[in-house]
Formats: C-alpha cells, structure tokens, sequence
C-alpha cells in the first residue's frame, strides 16, 4: 500500500483524528467544554444554569467522578466544573489547566447555583446546551455530534456562531474505506513516522493512567482485584491494565488519557493489553506501532457502524479489536485476526451500556478477556462461524451485523436504561 494510496491517506487521518488526549470521562468533559464556553460569552460567572441534554450524556455523566470537583458526580458537578476552571480552546483538556483550589470553588458555586437539568430528544444522541444567566443577561451554547462540535453561540438572542448540524451521528466518510484486510495491510507495510507522534502519546498517556490505577484505590478496584484473586500471567496483567486505567479515569484521575471513537475506556482497552502483550513478548517499538495500528483501526472500523454512543457497550469492541492486535502481536494473519474479532464479538455482544461508571473497568476485564479467547480459540483450530447467532460467513458482514445491533437494535434498550437510571419517563 503505497503512502499516495487514498486507503492510506484515509488511516493516517483517522488516526490522527481519533488518537487525541482527553482529561476525564469524555460525556462529563463535552459538557464542562461548552460550560466553559457559556461563561465566556456571558461574559461573567453565572448565577443560574439550564442543561438540555440527549439520554446518552445524562447516562454518561450522572455516575462518573469530574475531575477538580473535589470527588462529585453528574451534570451539576461538571457544569460548575466547567464555569469555575474549563478553558474551552483546550477542548477535551478543557479542565487540564485548573489550579489548586478548583474544588473548592467548585463546591461553593454549587451549593448557591441551580443548575436544571432537562432532557431532550433531536434525534442526535450526542447533544448538549448549555445556558447561562448571570442578571438580565443570557448565554447559550450547544454541541451535538461529535464531543468538541460546536454548532450554535448565542448571547442575549444573538447568533454570534452558527454551524449546521449533519446527519444524525453520521459516520466519517474516511471510515467507509475502513475494512479487515485493508487494516491488516496498512499495519504491515506503513511508514511509521506518519503515525509514530500519536501512537507513542498513547503509551505514555494510557500506560501512566494505568499505572496510577494499580498505585492508588479508585472505584471498585478491578485492575487491582485481578492481580490478587488470579495472579500476574500476561492474560492477567492484560486485562488488569485495561481495568485499572478505567478504575482511574472513572473515579476523579487528572491524568489525560488518549481516547478511541470518542473514549478513553476504549482508548485504554485499545492499546493497554497490547502494550502488555508487546512487553511480555520483547517486541521491539515499531512492532508495537503496527499491532497498535491494528487494534485502534479495527475500533474504529467495529464502532464507526455503531455510532459514538449506544446501549451497545463500547468496551466489547474495543476488547475484539485488542484481541485483532494482540493476534498481529503474535504473528497472526489476516484470516486468524477475522476469526479473533469473529470470535470475540460472538461471545460478548450480549453488553449493555448503562452509562459511564466503576463497574466500566469489570466490563473491559470481559471484552479483553473475550478478544484473548478469541485468539486462542483460533491457535486451537476452533471459531464461530456464519450462522451462529449474529456471526455471519464473514468478518465484514459480522462487523455490519454488530453495527446494525448496535445502531438500531437496541435503541429501545437505551431508553429503557435510561428509564431505569433517572427520574425521567
């Protein structure tokens, strides 16, 4: 595959546009973004606040601990977040620069700011507004679509910034080209400084949250409980990295992480249990690249049909695609890296999102452990094939078929969750 090649060109950007740091859940972060952005064009701290959002933000951020908020969960708490200390040019770093006292600050606007939280249902399920009054005076912003898509500022009825709004959650035209063998190909033969800055952020990023995670208690303690009720073998030690970093990143971590289709908890299922793999293994850096290159493409391709969010849990394809590097790790061609996600995606399919939270990291521990089986299964000459379930004759029709479940089998699931989570009918 040559570097003029439009498949190539196509990867490279993909993976510049999706492998981008992130300092908290990205749901909580998006809606302390465009708080941010609210006080800016009131121009002042505002004294009151008004949340329109989508069931997808309210049931990812009504359980996740913000960063700087002094250990406070939900809307309120990421909003005030926001106001106090969010720098909206930073985008999904926008709480990166808060300074000591933050949290303090946070907890006194909150104990005398009501903010109202209010469903709303566009068709986008990806959408926040923001409004904030401050005396007479009116400020409003929304995003809708993508975490850091800004597409309407108003201050006191003025239209100061208009964008219009696509398709809802519409997938990237570069992702159409996205396929299995291509992934492989382009893993294989790429010049590895077209991609070295943003897969090397990556390890560093991912693999200090990780680490972070097993040093400290946060949350449930998945990555931690791993090691101590099954030892420290690589099958462990993967799933244990994966878990830990979402111990963190769930429970108030201010380390940044690199996310994957809009998450750091795929982002860190992505690449920790490669990056362990590699270790375990003595594979050299640029090994590491390519099997990255693998795992993060096959995210991406496995979640673009399913769309940034849905009652379909992001962490099983992530775990599939961490199977799909691991394979490429350990020598796998492109039929044994199909019939790993094949063989994963049979068995893990079956979990829901409810929202962003400490049980994340137990779910990860199970998709990373269903891509690894899916590995094994095929060493033993054993798969799933076409007709079992929604495995089809191919991996390309599997992967369709899982974004079709994804998509819109299971939208009624998600306003059941939702129901089931919040106060709202």
């Amino acid at each position: 595959m040559e570097r003029t090649d439009r498949v190539y060109a196509a990867y490279v950007r993909i993976l510049k546009r999706e492998l981008v740091p992130a300092m908290g859940c990205t749901e909580p972060i998006s809606l302390a973004l465009c708080a941010a952005r609210a006080r800016d064009v009131l121009g002042r701290m505002p004294e009151r606040a008004e949340v329109l959002a989508s069931g997808n933000i309210i049931k990812n951020v009504k359980s996740v601990v913000i960063p700087h908020a002094g250990g406070a969960k939900g809307l309120e708490a990421a909003v005030a977040a926001g106001f106090v200390a969010g720098k909206w040019e930073r985008g999904l770093e926008a709480l990166s620069e808060a300074p000591a006292g933050t949290a303090e600050e946070v907890e006194e606007l909150l104990s005398r700011m009501k903010v109202k939280i209010m469903p709303v249902e566009s068709g986008h399920v990806l959408d926040i507004t923001v409004r904030a009054f401050a005396g007479t005076d009116e400020a409003s912003v929304r995003i809708a679509d993508r975490h850091t898509g800004f597409v309407r500022v108003e201050r006191n009825g003025d239209v100061l910034f208009e964008e219009e709004v696509g398709e809802c959650d519409a997938p990237c035209e570069d992702d159409a080209l996205l396929n299995m063998k291509d992934i492989v190909g382009f893993a294989r033969e790429a010049d590895l400084a077209d991609v070295r800055e943003v897969l090397s952020r990556q390890i560093e990023y991912n693999t200090a949250v990780s680490e972070e995670g097993l040093r400290r208690p946060y949350g449930a303690n998945i990555g931690k409980v791993l090691l101590s009720a099954y030892g420290d073998d690589i099958r462990t030690r993967a799933k244990a990295s994966a878990a830990a970093g979402s111990d963190a990143r769930m429970n108030g971590c201010e380390l940044p992480v690199v996310i994957n289709s809009g998450s750091g908890n795929q982002g860190m299922t992505t690449s920790l249990p490669v990056i362990e793999y590699a270790r375990e293994r003595g594979a050299g850096e640029d090994m590491l690249y390519r099997a990255l290159i693998v795992s993060n493409l096959t995210a991406v391709h496995l979640k673009s049909g399913i769309g940034a969010l849905s009652a379909y849990c992001g962490a099983v394809s992530a775990g599939a695609a961490a199977g799909a590097g691991i394979a490429f790790l350990c020598g796998g061609d492109l039929a044994c890296i199909s019939h790993t996600v094949t063989n994963a995606l049979a068995i893990t399919s079956g979990i829901v999102c409810d929202g962003a939270k400490a049980s994340c990291a137990a779910k990860i521990s199970a998709a990373v452990d269903a891509g690894i089986f899916g590995y094994e299964m095929y060493r033993r000459g054993q798969n799933f094939y076409g007709g079992d379930g929604i495995v089809s004759d191919a991996v390309e029709r599997t992967i369709g078929n899982v974004g079709r479940l994804g998509r819109e089998g299971m939208r009624e699931t998600d306003r059941e969750i939702l129901t089931i989570m919040t106060c709202f009918d």
